[in-house]
């Protein structure tokens, strides 16, 4: 069987895969990183998002073994000990957390948003929020929690 090495969460990781095994299997299944959660398993949901090499992606669409020598960070890397990332930060303060299933991947394309657009608006914020699927809300909180992590973000 194949093996596959790459960074997850600043830890350089390794393990035996087939060669259909998927990033979120991976980060899951291998590692126990259970953060990344699988909604849809057709890349439809965005509750699998992680970052590749510093861009937000959909671990159910991505071969782990593809991903030999990639940086990978999951939801689980990004608090700085008992220190939540901005994003995180506001998620908990702008009440965007609902029941908590979709959080992760949002929270990951989230910061991928805010990464890849320097001055975000609301319409912004919703069109690229497109991907990502919440059957709890409106997104109304999501989106200003969203903009509120971006200003946190800059500074």
């Amino acid at each position: 069987m194949p093996s596959v090495s790459m960074t997850v969460n600043d830890k350089q990781v390794s393990g035996e895969v087939e060669g259909r095994t998927l990033l979120v299997q991976f980060l899951r299944e291998h590692l126990g990183l259970t953060g990344t959660h699988v909604g849809c398993d057709t890349s439809q949901c965005g509750a699998c998002t992680v970052h590749v090499n510093g861009r937000a992606m959909k671990s159910c669409s991505l071969l782990a073994l593809h991903l030999d020598g990639a940086d990978v960070q999951t939801i689980e890397g990004l608090a700085d000990g008992d220190t939540l990332h901005p994003m995180q930060e506001a998620f908990r303060e702008h009440h965007a957390l609902q029941c908590g299933f979709c959080t992760p991947g949002m929270v990951m394309s989230a910061i991928g948003i805010v990464n890849d657009n320097p001055d975000l608006d609301e319409k912004t914020i919703r069109h690229q929020l497109e991907g990502n699927i919440c059957r709890c809300t409106g997104y109304h909180n999501i989106v200003e929690a969203i903009g509120a992590a971006a200003e946190d973000m800059k500074g």
